[in-house]
């Protein structure tokens, strides 16, 4: 038997991408981002405990403190949102580096505590940090 010649100008050159395993990939990268992205924005919910940290440094220190009825005070003294931006602001003129202890009643709102936070970027304090039992 001979042989069967066939010319190579007859043949059809494929020059098109197989689009099927793209769209495959495509819609499984889809399905898997609709699935973890709600996940992820929520968050996990967990219980914080209480906090156990170093020591905290006394000297030069002021503390800011927030009671149950949400009342501020600058070192024991009671005080003013609007008293504490200011005396914040000078601490932060100075250019000293006191460290600034915030201290909260674990029944009040977080609002309280974020308002304070904000008083403290704000006159862009830099060293702070929240006081937590043992």
């Amino acid at each position: 038997m001979a042989r069967r010649k066939t010319s190579l100008i007859a043949l059809k050159e494929i020059s098109e991408i197989n689009m099927t395993p793209l769209m495959d990939l495509t819609f499984i990268l889809l399905i898997t981002f609709i699935i973890t992205f709600p996940l992820i924005e929520q968050g996990v919910p967990v219980n914080l405990p209480s906090g156990k940290a170093a020591e905290l440094e006394s000297a030069n220190a002021r503390s800011i403190t927030i009671d149950a009825k949400g009342n501020l005070f600058l070192d024991e003294l009671p005080i003013t949102k609007e008293e504490l931006a200011r005396e914040m602001e000078i601490i932060s003129g100075i250019g000293s580096e006191t460290p600034v202890y915030v201290r909260a009643d674990k029944n009040i709102k977080y609002e309280a505590v974020a308002d304070v936070m904000v008083i403290l970027h704000n006159a862009k304090i830099t060293r702070m940090a929240l006081v937590t039992e043992e």
